[in-house]
């Protein structure tokens, strides 16, 4: 029988660890399959045919190198679970052989597993694994600890129970799972279009798309263009009176004077709108001659008001004043019926007040009563010395427009102020309102325009006259209505 003996005295008990079946230096010795632990029942202590190479081991396991300290016991590689069929020894089994006999550097080693221990229970997270070197040039995986103490198995992790709360900031069941390419998800109901988009047409070119995009930047600028003019406060010309001067008179009453009354310009003004006068125009006789004609004004604002004032001379309509007091304005009436006549042709409504209903009539060729008392014995009075008071009634034929500006209205009270009023109708004109007791035609209309009308009162003094005369709000907002529609 051999002696039991290390070649190192300091390590003793060398003889207890077992060797490795296929360690070079071991002829002869065949592996246990099933390997005993140090410590275990049964485990030898005695020396055998083997204990030079386990001294190797020994003292290849007792020296200071940090690799070859063991700090955990985990499973060996490639252990069966059921403690058979392994062909290496379990890593345990060489850790507990090592640690069954007093060596340096186990205090060390104990003391590095202990630091590590305290600090992964410290910081509520699994220790870091220090890796364990159980041969040399052979390195075993160190398993992750699941609890305080040493295991030799990694415990798997219990699934879920149905109806448990997950634990906070765990990831949902499936989170992470990769997904399976071969399983067929059709889309869902509604998610293709019936019909591919507008915007895309199979014989689509480069060019037509281009002019797609031009044609969309030029309704663009027409919509912006269309949004100014509609949104544009309206401008609305009235005729000017004419003072004439007066011969040898000094100050104004020897200038002539263009001006417009008070009452008419404020009364368009009531409905926001700008109101602009326009003077005569024309080379003879001006002091500063220019090249503004009357139809820049039709061009550029968007309705004509033609106010009261001076009769109409006869020789307008090709007849002579039977008085000689009554020989009109001939150059108020040339002026006014080409402003006239520019509006119209531009296509921009015109409304006449008094003296503008008379001369709408004789544009289109109709004539006068030069003075209603003087021709038309039977009729009733039409002026007074009591001027915007003196007020009479008038009826609105069957069909008329002014019938269906005031609804429900046949009948209503209007102030008169003239002396002179419409005797044969013009062409393409319709009587729109007549005296309720002697018929005279108190208001016309021209049939070819949009809206060409003209009234013998005077409703810019009606406000003011008492709530017995007719509002003529509807006829002003029906004219400044039109205007706005045609101004384009």
């Amino acid at each position: 029988m051999s002696e039991n003996k290390s070649d190192h005295p300091e390590v003793p008990g060398g003889a207890d660890r077992p060797a490795k079946a296929d360690a070079p230096g071991a002829p002869g010795s065949s592996a246990s399959p099933h390997a005993t632990p140090a410590g275990a029942p049964g485990a030898a202590t005695s020396g055998s045919s083997g204990a030079a190479p386990a001294g190797e081991a020994a003292e290849r396991a007792s020296t200071d190198a940090p690799a070859s300290a063991s700090a955990v016991t985990p499973d060996a590689a490639g252990a069966d679970s059921s403690g058979s069929g392994s062909d290496e020894e379990p890593v345990s089994a060489q850790v507990g052989a090592a640690s069954s006999a007093p060596q340096a550097g186990e205090p060390r080693d104990e003391a590095a597993r202990t630091v590590a221990r305290q600090q992964a229970e410290a910081a509520g997270a699994p220790r870091i694994p220090i890796e364990v070197v159980g041969e040399v040039g052979k390195e075993v995986p160190a398993p992750t600890e699941t609890g305080t103490k040493d295991t030799t198995t990694q415990a798997e992790p219990s699934p879920p129970q149905a109806g448990a709360s997950p634990r906070p900031g765990a990831a949902p069941a499936g989170f992470g799972q990769a997904p399976d390419f071969t399983a067929q998800h059709p889309p869902p109901p509604h998610a293709i279009p019936p019909e591919p988009p507008r915007y895309l047409r199979p014989s689509d070119s480069a060019w037509s798309v281009f002019g797609r995009i031009i044609a969309a930047r030029a309704r663009q600028l027409f919509d912006r263009a269309g949004q100014r003019i509609t949104q544009r406060t309206l401008r609305i010309g009235v005729s000017a009176r004419i003072f004439h001067p007066e011969p040898g008179a000094a100050g104004l009453r020897g200038k002539t004077l263009q001006y417009l009354e008070e009452s008419i310009a404020h009364w368009v003004m009531s409905r926001d709108v700008i109101v602009f006068m326009i003077p005569t125009v024309g080379h003879q006789g001006m002091l500063h001659p220019s090249n503004i004609r009357l139809r820049d004004y039709a061009k550029h604002l968007d309705g004509l008001l033609l106010q009261g004032g001076a009769d109409v001379s006869p020789q307008t309509y090709a007849e002579t004043a039977p008085r000689p007091e009554w020989p009109g304005d001939r150059v108020r009436d040339m002026y006014e019926l080409e402003l006239l006549h520019e509006f119209i042709e531009s296509g921009k409504p015109v409304l006449g007040v008094c003296r503008g209903c008379q001369l709408i009539n004789v544009a289109f060729g109709g004539s006068l009563y030069q003075d209603i008392a003087t021709d038309v014995p039977t009729a009733g009075v039409h002026v007074s010395e009591h001027y915007d008071q003196h007020r009479h009634a008038v009826h609105f034929p069957e069909g008329s427009s002014l019938a269906s500006m005031f609804p429900g209205r046949r009948e209503a009270i209007v102030n008169s102020i003239h002396h002179q009023a419409v005797k044969s109708l013009g062409r393409d004109l319709t009587v729109e309102a007549v005296s309720s007791g002697d018929g005279l035609i108190e208001a016309v209309r021209y049939r070819r325009a949009p809206f060409v009308v003209g009234v013998q009162w005077h409703p810019e003094f009606h406000r003011a006259g008492g709530p017995e005369l007719l509002d003529c709000t509807p006829l002003l907002d029906t004219f400044l209505r039109s205007a706005r529609e045609t101004r384009f």
